[in-house]
């Protein structure tokens, strides 16, 4: 049982990476696969709350169970985020300050306090 649990875990998150990576490479596929129209923008920040509010309760989920030294690597993984919107920040006619100044900021401080985590 706990190895169909686990293959089951995995599998789906291997299909979210998946989601994701279809966004990046096919956004119009992937939106119309989102169930929206493309013409509607507010979509797209309500899921990108979404997520942002789901990135922070995990983490807290994952320091509430397993402790600090899980918490410093999920820390670490989910740095791409914020690396991921300073990349989008800066090639889709945003500010590079801004990309720098927050996200690429908000990186560099998640890989410091999860490395220190995850080391101690």
């Amino acid at each position: 049982m706990v190895i169909a649990a686990l293959v089951v875990a995995l599998l789906a998150a291997l299909f979210i990476i998946f989601i994701g990576v279809r966004f990046l490479v096919a956004p119009q596929v992937a939106v119309a696969g989102f169930g929206v129209p493309q013409d509607r923008p507010r979509a797209m920040t309500n899921a990108k709350g979404i997520r942002d509010i789901t990135s922070g309760v995990l983490m807290l989920v994952v320091l509430a169970v397993a402790g600090p030294h899980a918490l410093g690597w999920a820390l670490v993984a989910v740095a791409l985020t914020p690396i991921g919107d300073a990349i989008t920040v800066a090639t889709n006619g945003g500010k590079v300050a801004t990309a720098l100044q927050i996200h690429a900021a908000t990186a560099a401080a998640l890989i410091v306090a999860g490395l220190f985590f995850a080391l101690i």
